[in-house]
């Protein structure tokens, strides 16, 4: 956090200032999203059919009510003004304003992004940001890109733009957009276009300033104005006040924020001057779509360039509040010094033994994460009203109707601002350990959002995401805080105990929800649907069964014993201060005891969750009868219990012996958890006075360990797979009334529709599932010591502690990203321009998930949500060594 002279450097003041309240940096940043249109805010159609109610054909011309879209857009954090780039190559037949891509009916794997841009840099406070963009110089391929992946099927890989030919012979702009701040209100931008083609080529550039749409609805505010002064746009707003673009040279050309009635639903408009005049006026020469008043909502500044082969051109801009007599005055050296200061940043971020290429990797992937922060904006009573209904009545018919509490009107973190551009909760979680290597207090906020009294629903339940709040999701935000509550508290010596104990308050309600709702028959054994892993199961996890009756998960059972973990972990921490904590730790830790003991429960009617014969855990079907059989899957879900592996420190045994006592006269007291724990040898602390809680003991570990680790089953060259490759060649199948339902590993991309067919737990590597493995084998590894060795892999004869099993799986993900000696790096799936173009060989995707024997990237192309944990699988054994784990445990990390 210093420069070299103890001081701290220039990005980490603005983030102290920012914090601390003293100046508001992070007013302005990336907060507009890729994708607004087809969104469930901007759906009022009568069946809930997002996609198509509000398309991206209707999008240049429709405005929105809930947010805005753009590329490469900056606004203020509640997104009333907006700036955002727009172009033309004089081809296409509109002009280019948002990211192109395939609605979840028209991909063959779902909706699915068609462009290329990149997060190249980013700092917490968004003193310094750079973004790509790679546009062709031929006619965009809409219509092809559509009709191209609609005739292949799910066994089929995606039609790309890099398939359409459109890139041929290079003929394509890189567009260089990047930010710096002169001050928390003062926004320098400079574009930089470069012709990589072989021959001149002609570029419309128009950098675009608008109003959010907020005048018109019920309740709705004043007209806010823009209008042209000298040398610049002026922007009026009764909320944010007097702003000014600046710019040099360029028409200006005004219209209006309003939507074309004529073009979307063939009505008259009410205005001349509508959201699509800028496009109708540029690309279709209608000289009287744009006001000649050049006043308006919405504004741009065109400017044409004739840019040589290989050659470049830049236009500059500045977004200020105040009136500047030479607004380029020290413009450059602004830009240079806030591009100094970002590579100082990061070179204190970025362990000192970190290698080159895992240096880049981790700063694009920290970039990804700020630009994907978002002003998520949705009031549910009044989107109810706005759909006729009564707020009050909740409806089942209509999405989200039980969420009228809810109030979003914040910047949060998305899982990837096109494909997925609303929050969901346990992404959520993941995110903020990530975003905790640059920006602890925005990932204390994050955490602290959805517990709030506007999200947390009063009954409990922590909102899922837009397309169903009331799904549910892992319960891992316990996790997320305890981490980033003792991160903060090692770095500065401070723990933030406000900012914990607020979060404990309001989990413990949800635990509750949890254990009121999701254990059906009382007996600690849980269900809780989906939980997150999609189409991991044999049938839709979140549907009622084709067999009737329940299944009781493995998974749901072993999130419920880590969540106890967690809360009884920050219950010790807060008894410091507040010894009545000590009884809700030790209520806590009864209720860890009886899961693990449920989970564990041997059943001659194949009622028990761990299989004897197989050594492995897997979801029961429960039928209406009485009778139950195990779905032997064998998946994630099996091995989730191994990640619900804590260590509580020694301060347990030193501070609260009485907490100590009082479980161990439980344990006396209960002849099931006694010989649990027996079992385990779990009722001594080990040398370092530390306790291990975990669901099984050392023979159970070693039996699943030896699954997880066989390259044949789970382990895979990139990491942990969600499924066993077992099921390659033995396909899991289960009949029902003459229908076969059945599970075979599928390493790549989904082959059904099962939770919208976007996504695919039977096979590929997921970051956060390997995270939370890693976590538990470090955990272990604390515990049992070096001297406790597996085969890694199994099979291979070569032993391995614990900790290098998990620094192994760590480097397996980390060099999904890096190139290879051949210079091809594995997520891109042998795409020969990613590894022989010096103009795409150092850029990175960051992908939902990934080829379970490839590594090849799958899914949402830019969600370095949690994928932007690569930043810590490619950073933590740089920064903590086997003696520094082996002595102080989750406290050494810095």
């Amino acid at each position: 956090m210093t420069n070299g002279s103890g001081t701290p450097d220039a990005e980490h003041r603005r983030l102290a200032e920012a914090d601390a309240g003293t100046v508001p940096w992070r007013r302005w940043g990336p907060y507009l999203s890729e994708r607004q249109w087809g969104t469930v805010r901007e759906d009022y159609s009568a069946g809930g059919d997002a996609w198509s109610y509000f398309t991206h054909d209707q999008a240049r011309s429709r405005a929105y009510r809930w947010g805005e879209d753009g590329i490469a857009g900056v606004s203020d954090d509640k997104q009333r003004l907006c700036f955002a780039l727009a172009l033309w190559n004089g081809r296409d037949p509109i002009l280019k304003e948002r990211m192109f891509g395939l609605t979840n009916a028209e991909g063959n794997h779902g909706e699915d992004v068609k462009e290329y841009w990149f997060h190249l840099d980013n700092t917490p406070t968004h003193s310094s940001m750079k973004y790509l963009y790679k546009y062709p110089q031929r006619a965009f391929p809409y219509g092809d890109l559509v009709a191209g992946n609609r005739a292949r099927g799910r066994e089929d890989a995606e039609y790309e733009l890099l398939d359409t030919g459109v890139f041929d012979e290079n003929r394509y702009f890189d567009v260089f957009v990047e930010y710096a701040k002169a001050g928390p209100d003062d926004l320098l931008i400079e574009i930089t276009a470069h012709n990589r083609g072989p021959d001149e080529a002609v570029l419309h550039l128009l950098p675009t300033l608008w109003f959010r749409h907020t005048w018109s609805w019920a309740g709705g505010t004043a007209v806010p104005g823009l209008s042209a002064v000298e040398g610049a746009i002026r922007a009026d707003h009764e909320e944010l006040g007097t702003r000014w673009l600046y710019h040099q040279g360029g028409e200006t050309l005004f219209t209006d924020n309003e939507t074309d009635n004529e073009r979307v639903f063939g009505s008259p408009n009410t205005t001349p001057y509508v959201k699509n005049g800028i496009d109708r006026y540029v690309v279709h020469g209608v000289r009287d779509a744009v006001n000649p008043a050049r006043t308006g909502t919405k504004a741009a500044v065109h400017h044409v360039l004739t840019v040589p082969a290989g050659d470049s051109a830049r236009i500059r801009l500045r977004l200020t509040d105040t009136e500047l007599p030479d607004p380029w005055g020290g413009f450059d050296d602004v830009l240079d010094l806030r591009r100094t200061e970002a590579d100082t940043f990061y070179a204190d971020v970025i362990p000192p033994a970190t290698g080159q290429e895992e240096r880049r990797l981790v700063r694009q992937a920290l970039a990804g994460m700020l630009w994907s922060k978002q002003y998520y904006y949705l009031d549910v009573e009044r989107w109810l009203a706005e759909h006729g209904v009564d707020p009050l009545a909740a409806d089942p018919r209509i999405r989200n109707s039980s969420w009228y509490h809810m109030v979003n009107d914040e910047i949060m973190s998305m899982p990837d601002t096109w494909e997925y551009p609303w929050f969901a909760a346990w992404d959520l979680a993941f995110h903020t350990l990530a975003l905790s290597m640059v920006d602890i207090g925005f990932a204390k906020s994050q955490l602290d959002l959805l517990l709030r009294r506007l999200y947390l629903h009063p009954n409990g339940q922590i909102p899922a995401y837009e397309w169903n709040f009331s799904d549910v999701n892992p319960p891992v935000h316990a996790w997320a805080v305890l981490f980033v509550y003792e991160l903060e508290k090692h770095r500065t010596g401070h723990g933030d105990r406000a900012f914990l104990e607020n979060a404990f308050q309001k989990l413990t309600k949800n635990f509750t929800w949890w254990l009121n709702r999701k254990d059906a028959d009382g007996n600690n054994v849980f269900q809780g649907g989906f939980l997150g892993l999609d189409n991991i199961g044999v049938f839709d996890r979140s549907a009622p069964l084709p067999t009737g009756g329940r299944l009781d998960q493995a998974d749901g059972t072993a999130w419920m014993a880590l969540y106890c973990q967690n809360l009884l972990d920050i219950a010790i921490e807060l008894a410091v201060d507040n010894p009545v904590y000590v009884e809700q730790a030790q209520m806590l830790f009864e209720h860890f005891a009886w899961i693990a003991v449920a989970l564990n429960r041997i059943g001659q009617d194949n009622t028990s969750l761990w299989d004897e014969e197989d050594g492995f855990f897997y979801d029961v079907l429960r039928l209406p009868d009485g009778s139950a059989t195990r779905l032997k899957v064998r998946s994630l879900v099996g091995l989730i219990p191994l990640a619900a592996t804590s260590l509580v420190g020694d301060r347990a045994n030193r501070a609260f012996p009485e907490l100590v006592e009082g479980a161990q006269d439980f344990i006396r007291r209960h002849p099931a958890v006694e010989a649990f724990v027996a079992q385990q040898q779990a009722d001594h602390p080990d040398t370092d006075g530390r306790y291990l809680f975990a669901l099984f003991g050392e023979d159970r570990l070693r039996r699943i360990l030896a699954r997880m680790l066989d390259e044949d089953e789970f382990l895979g060259p990139h990491g942990i797979r969600s499924l066993s490759r077992y099921h390659a060649k033995h396909p899991y199948t289960f009949d029902v009334h003459g229908q076969t339902y059945g599970v075979g590993y599928l390493p790549a991309e989904s082959d059904s529709g099962m939770f919208g067919g976007n996504s695919n737990w039977r096979g590929p590597v997921w970051f956060p599932m390997n995270i939370l493995l890693i976590r538990a084998l470090l955990n272990l590894h604390a515990h049992h010591g070096p001297g406790f060795t597996v085969e890694c892999p199994t099979g291979s004869g070569r032993r391995l502690n614990l900790y290098e099993v998990a620094r192994e799986i760590s480097g397996r993900l980390t060099a999904t990203f890096l190139p290879g000696t051949d210079g091809h790096r594995p997520v891109h799936g042998g795409r020969s321009v990613f590894a022989e173009d010096p103009h795409w060989k150092d850029l990175v995707l960051f992908y939902e998930y990934f080829h379970g024997d490839n590594g090849t990237g799958l899914g949402a192309s830019h969600q370095t949500g949690w994928t932007g944990l690569v930043a810590a699988t490619a950073t933590l054994f740089h920064a903590i060594s086997e003696e520094d784990w082996q002595r102080g445990g989750r406290e050494s990390l810095s």
